[in-house]
């Protein structure tokens, strides 16, 4: 019976392929990818159909809540992958440091269960990853899929990173770093693990009503792998008891491809279903984009965004289609793009429908603009993402250069063209648009239609090109139309002229740009 369910997940895999290839040459990419995906689905299934279970407990993990019980789970997993099979709980809270689970393992986390992480950060060995866009040596996550295939992780159980011992550390750190200039690098000095890693791995399923919880940084990032799912979790990074927990994003996709993301329920304290692709000068080198990706059937409750695109841009994103996204609560944005003067990078080919904002007046943000229903900026947090090393700085970590390391202005632009968003319906908006490119590298051909949104007010639309309009409803509590500069190219919706002129932000100063 498991295996049959998995044959169904597998052809609604195949449906989903083929929905993000938006033109023949990609629908002939993604028929490649569905024959080398069904072939490895095979083989994984015929592999695990007679294959064993394997009992932590056998290995001598306690699950009592207190002894930490890494070597034995880790035991279990390595015994499991010798032969292919499924590494089993009995009832308990397992106290675990980093594990990593390997290929023909899959992880079951029944209901009943808790993986409790570790507080003590020698518990997760360092490894080669990515970090917020740049590659360095950071934590192992709490459960790890690296350098593997064909492994997975279910269940109604639960992985708790119980993280608030990180949170706390970040936020000591921080408040230290910002007087010195330092906010950039906060982020990459307090080390803190993440909850779930899928790190240049393929062929990986996480899922099957699974519960993420109190993460101590990104809760599931997906790193240059491909053929992942993620159907069924929920995660929640907010605790009555424990506070929010910071820059605990959802679900990370960085520079992978063919992803699906399905029935997700997500309560986050920073970016909800995001996709990633580097950061600046490193993320140029690297080069690798994030493609063909399909995000459906969500729900966000907390979360910076109910979809976001960067702030790491770099490598560029292609073929991405979000839709059946309904976002309520502490989320200040509906649809967010991202970026800075030094990430770079493109977006294309991306696909937004059937989504659903409701908010209502405790929902909005005081003197700001929240919440948006559509959010472009090309110079999101500057405190955070341009690195200058003080003077009075001297023995600091090689990342450091890396991170500081110039981007040529026409490197550093991002560019997003080719988007299409479609059946937007908003209710409870302060603000419809807030759009801001640059100059002299628009976003352009955009494509909005069916949309019906009811906001305090119109917003603006700058640095755009070539945007059509159709069927679109806009009801103002200001009764103004859209603000636009006089060459925005806009069409199918009632616009006004911009009434100040915009001021250039890379003239101002990086405190400056934070007030603005």
């Amino acid at each position: 019976m498991r295996n049959e369910k998995q044959v169904l997940r597998l052809r609604r895999r195949m449906t989903d392929l083929l929905r993000v290839s938006g033109c023949p040459i990609h629908r002939a990419s993604a028929m490649s990818g569905i024959a080398k995906l069904s072939l490895a689905a095979i083989v994984f299934l015929a592999s695990t159909a007679h294959a064993s279970d394997f009992s932590v407990a056998k290995y001598g993990a306690k699950g009592d809540g207190s002894t930490l019980d890494t070597a034995a789970i880790q035991q279990t997993i390595d015994t499991a992958a010798k032969s292919g099979g499924a590494v089993t709980f009995p009832a308990g809270t397992y106290l675990t440091g980093s594990i990593f689970v390997k290929s023909g393992v899959t992880l079951k986390v029944d209901k009943g269960v808790t993986l409790l992480g570790s507080q003590d950060l020698k518990d997760y060995p360092l490894r080669k990853s990515r970090v917020a866009g740049i590659e360095m040596t950071w934590p192992a996550a709490l459960v790890n899929v690296y350098q593997q295939q064909n492994a997975a992780i279910t269940g109604e159980g639960t992985i708790d990173g119980d993280g608030k011992v990180f949170w706390d550390s970040y936020w000591t750190l921080r408040k230290g770093y910002e007087p010195r200039e330092l906010r950039w690098a906060s982020d990459y000095d307090a080390q803190r693990p993440r909850l779930v890693m899928i790190y240049d791995s393929s062929n990986v399923n996480i899922g099957g009503g699974i519960n993420l919880k109190r993460s101590g940084f990104w809760t599931v990032h997906i790193c240059y792998s491909h053929d992942v799912t993620v159907d069924g979790v929920v995660i929640r990074n907010n605790d009555p008891k424990d506070g929010r927990g910071p820059s605990t994003d959802g679900i990370d996709i960085d520079s992978s491809k063919k992803i699906l993301v399905a029935h997700a329920d997500i309560a986050v304290n920073d970016d909800a279903l995001c996709l990633k692709a580097g950061r600046d000068s490193d993320g140029l080198r690297v080069n690798r984009p994030t493609e063909d990706v399909v995000i459906r059937d969500s729900v966000i409750r907390d979360g910076a965004a109910a979809i976001t695109f960067g702030s790491e841009t770099s490598g560029g994103f292609r073929n991405i289609e979000a839709y059946n996204l309904t976002a309520s609560g502490h989320v200040p944005v509906g649809i967010l793009f991202k970026s800075a003067h030094t990430r770079g990078g493109w977006g294309e080919n991306i696909r937004i429908h059937d989504i659903t904002l409701n908010w209502t007046a405790a929902d909005t943000t005081p003197k700001s603009d929240s919440p948006v229903v559509l959010r472009i900026t090309m110079n999101w947090n500057p405190s955070y993402s341009y690195a200058t090393i003080p003077a009075s700085e001297h023995n600091y970590p090689d990342y450091w250069k890396v991170l500081s390391t110039p981007v040529p202005d026409a490197q550093g632009r991002a560019h997003f063209h080719d988007v299409h968003i479609w059946n937007v319906k908003a209710v409870g908006a302060k603000t419809a648009f807030e759009v801001d490119a640059f100059t002299e590298l628009p976003v352009d051909h955009f494509t909005l239609d069916h949309w019906d949104v009811q906001a305090a007010t119109a917003g603006h639309i700058d640095d755009a090109k070539d945007w059509t309009f159709k069927d679109v409803v806009l009801k103002t509590g200001d009764g103004k139309a859209v603000e636009v500069a006089d060459d925005a190219g806009i069409s199918g919706i009632a616009t006004r002229p911009q009434e100040s002129k915009k001021v250039d932000p890379s003239k101002l100063s990086t405190r400056e740009q934070d007030i603005k």
